[in-house]
């Protein structure tokens, strides 16, 4: 009591607390204390009886630390379908779709021939996690491609199909921001290890099942933990990419000789406790070029097999062979030998030229051999063309963050052209931006106004360039050495450095936001662009 008096306890007991939002949150151990007018929570309590309360402007949120999601197993799937490679994978597959449980963020993933395949591959998946969990799938949420048109099916089954509205890929983000991850773990493993574009498949089957055992930096929480009720064995796991050889079953052996093939060990089965590696020694049983699933192995986990080399290294062959692989059922299929990617095809112009050749070596020995590769795919010039490209996703979602940004800061509003006036172009710069050791940080997307056609005097008169004045930076740093202070760097996505224009200055509406019947409007600034 804030007047040092005291009051009686009269009882001891549990309150149901009822939330403006209709939800209800049980408080155990509440003192009964009639003689209090007012109801008082401690926060030291709640914080030790795994509560948490956030004050946010003028709400008060309470919640559970062991609450991650208030959606269930299977209430949302989130699926997203994407042409991964130009280089046909191993069985050769082009395509990659995900399904990806809101929950617990648990992902399936397959592989596909061709695009028309994804619906199938949801009946599947669909018949097999509800089987498991026994519970339904609510709600399937997908971009807008017609991968997924079919009404009836959805009318029949009771689940609702999402879409998200045109060019808002947002609206899906889970499922972009799990093939972008996916993506860049695949290009880093393929790079890393130095393996051919044609193993991207299992590259991605192995990403997607490493991602869902281990948390992220969003949640502590593993996928698979949440998916399967069960903390995830990790002491099987090996480095992918690395040689072993494989010790043949008692049927494949020869009486005499080497009892063990040599092999790149490239994941994990999917449906059995065992590995798959792909060959590379013939055997009177076991072909080269194949793969084999197996569970005795030797790992090498610091050997590697193929790195980048130079164009006066290789010996060129006008030879082309086809090659088999063995799936899981013991089938096989016809696979192309692996082409030589987009990027190698353009080095030749630069006067470089990429293969893959096969090496003994540990890591060390060879990591040194990695100078080759560079990084010469050019950044797309227009909107068409990132809307063309392989990574058109991760475009859509850099223009999209750069238009939030715009209309957020309320740069324009839409307005008829006054007579006598012109209207200025504008245009997407689209840039990868690289980090120190070659691969993509991040992809950025920036709206210009074509102000070289404005006429000193008549449509401006003063020009403004922002720059950096090293003696700041000098100052800045001495600063941090003397009081041993700590620096960080802040990346401004978008910075509005003149304000509010007095000027009127008209812009035509930027290529893929044209506003449905505004079609002949412009954008009046209101701030500098």
């Amino acid at each position: 009591m804030r007047n040092v008096a005291t009051e009686p306890i009269k009882g001891i007991g549990s309150v149901l607390l009822t939330f403006t939002s209709g939800k209800c949150l049980c408080l155990n151990n509440v003192l009964y204390v009639p003689g209090i007018r007012k109801n008082l929570v401690s926060e030291i309590v709640l914080n030790n009886s795994i509560y948490k309360h956030v004050l946010e402007s003028d709400k008060y949120i309470l919640s559970r630390h062991d609450v991650v999601r208030e959606s269930k197993v299977l209430d949302l799937i989130h699926s997203d379908l994407c042409d991964f490679h130009a280089t046909p994978s191993l069985g050769n597959k082009k395509y990659v779709v995900t399904f990806i449980d809101d929950a617990s963020r648990y992902c399936h993933i397959f592989l596909l021939h061709s695009k028309d395949e994804a619906l199938n591959k949801f009946k599947i998946n669909k018949q097999q996690v509800e089987l498991h969990k026994n519970e339904l799938i609510k709600a399937l949420r997908t971009d807008r491609g017609g991968e997924y048109y079919d009404p009836i099916y959805f009318e029949s089954t009771g689940i609702i199909h999402q879409t998200t509205a045109p060019y808002t890929p947002q609206q899906n983000g889970v499922a972009e921001r799990k093939n972008r991850n996916l993506k860049e773990m695949v290009n880093s493993m393929l790079s890393y290890y130095g393996l051919s574009e044609g193993f991207w498949g299992e590259a991605m089957l192995t990403a997607c099942y490493t991602l869902n055992r281990t948390s992220n930096k969003k949640s502590k929480n593993i996928p698979y933990e949440l998916w399967c009720k069960k903390v995830p064995n990790l002491s099987y796991l090996k480095v992918w990419g690395c040689r072993a050889v494989v010790t043949l079953t008692e049927p494949k052996r020869k009486t005499l000789g080497e009892r063990g093939i040599d092999c790149i060990f490239i994941g994990y089965a999917e449906h059995s406790k065992a590995y798959r590696f792909y060959v590379l020694e013939s055997n009177d049983s076991v072909s080269v070029n194949t793969v084999i699933e197996s569970r005795d192995a030797i790992f090498d986990e610091e050997r590697f097999t193929s790195i980048p080399r130079p164009r006066d290294m290789i010996h060129q062959s006008s030879s082309k062979s086809t090659t088999r692989a063995e799936d899981v059922s013991g089938g096989a299929t016809s696979v192309p030998e692996p082409r030589k990617s987009t990027r190698a095809r353009k080095a030749k112009s630069f006067g470089y030229d990429f293969q893959l050749y096969l090496v003994k070596g540990t890591r060390n020995e060879t990591i040194s051999q990695h100078q080759y590769c560079f990084n010469i795919e050019e950044d797309p010039k227009t909107f068409s063309e990132a809307m063309a490209s392989r990574d058109v996703y991760v475009w859509k979602e850099a223009i999209h963050d750069e238009i939030d940004s715009i209309m957020h800061n309320n740069t324009w509003v839409l307005a008829d052209l006054p007579s006598g006036c012109k209207a200025l172009g504008c245009k997407w710069i689209l840039k990868r931006k690289m980090k120190v050791d070659g691969t993509i940080d991040k992809y950025k997307a920036r709206l210009v106004i074509q102000g070289f056609r404005q006429k000193e005097g008549v449509d401006f008169f003063d020009t403004y360039a922002h720059v950096a004045i090293i003696s700041t930076i000098r100052l800045l740093l001495a600063l941090v050495a003397i009081h041993n202070l700590v620096i960080h760097q802040m990346d401004v996505k978008t910075t509005f450095l003149n304000g509010d224009l007095d000027e009127e200055i008209y812009m035509k509406q930027p290529e893929g936001f044209v506003m449905p019947g505004n079609e002949h409007k412009v954008c009046k600034l209101k701030k500098s662009l």
